[in-house]
């Protein structure tokens, strides 16, 4: 069965912002300055990194960073930001001394509806 997100966008003061979604988030966390911060979540990186994480299935969020080859904190923060946007999920799970936190998908289709 596939999950799908939808995301509702509108015009509003010269900027675009999120007011509709499936996940019952507050609206400040949506907040678009433009179309500039939008281009920011779908950029190629985190395309690869949704790739990553639906094909190779990382255990651990430092282990997507390895498999990518980029700075823990970089990772960390697009992690953070697909994970808002319902793109991502974590999975807390308890290794001998810590909890790692392992990224799956969400869903499997993203709606953007833009009203002007």
């Amino acid at each position: 069965m596939a999950k799908i997100r939808e995301v509702t966008i509108r015009e509003s003061k010269g900027g675009f912002s999120l007011f509709n979604s499936a996940k019952k988030i507050e609206k400040d966390e949506y907040d678009f300055d433009g179309l500039d911060s939008m281009r920011k979540l779908l950029r190629p990186e985190k395309a690869r990194m949704l790739d990553v994480i639906k094909h190779k299935k990382p255990t651990s969020i430092y282990g997507l960073a390895k498999t990518l080859e980029r700075p823990f904190k970089a990772v960390m923060d697009d992690i953070k930001l697909l994970e808002r946007f319902g793109f991502i999920e974590l999975i807390s799970e308890k290794t001998k001394k810590r909890v790692r936190h392992k990224p799956i998908i969400a869903t499997d289709h993203l709606i953007i509806h833009l009203r002007i």
